[in-house]
């Protein structure tokens, strides 16, 4: 298994409008998907940041943990990844398809964050 480069990181929002005005109008990120002009009923929003995606997720409640940021880290086979990650104790959870062509796991560390493996199509 090889641990590929770091993908995404998630950040989980109450007012998907508010974040994306902030980091769009005062931090100065530039959207890559979706471009429109109101944003406050949508569920994912990423922006421009280089190799590493920057994305706000909708449904965050402020819950410690569980709204915690995420990251996602790129893996060729997830299954392959995922009986070895599972040899060396890692928690992990069911895979699943993210979209067409792409398979992605969560995991906890030692601490109980979470991050993603995830493959994706070529």
């Amino acid at each position: 298994m090889k641990i590929g480069k770091l993908r995404q990181i998630i950040l989980y929002v109450e007012d998907m409008q508010k974040q994306v005005d902030f980091y769009r109008t005062k931090i100065g990120l530039k959207i890559q998907y979706p471009i429109q002009d109101d944003y406050s009923e949508e569920a994912w929003v990423a922006f421009d940041t280089g190799e590493c995606t920057f994305a706000l997720h909708s449904g965050g409640k402020g819950r410690i943990g569980e709204d915690s940021p995420k990251f996602t880290f790129e893996v060729q086979n997830v299954e392959e990844s995922v009986a070895e990650l599972r040899e060396k104790g890692v928690k992990l959870g069911e895979i699943r398809e993210a979209y067409p062509g792409s398979f992605v796991v969560h995991g906890y560390d030692e601490e109980g964050f979470t991050f993603f493996i995830q493959s994706y199509p070529s």
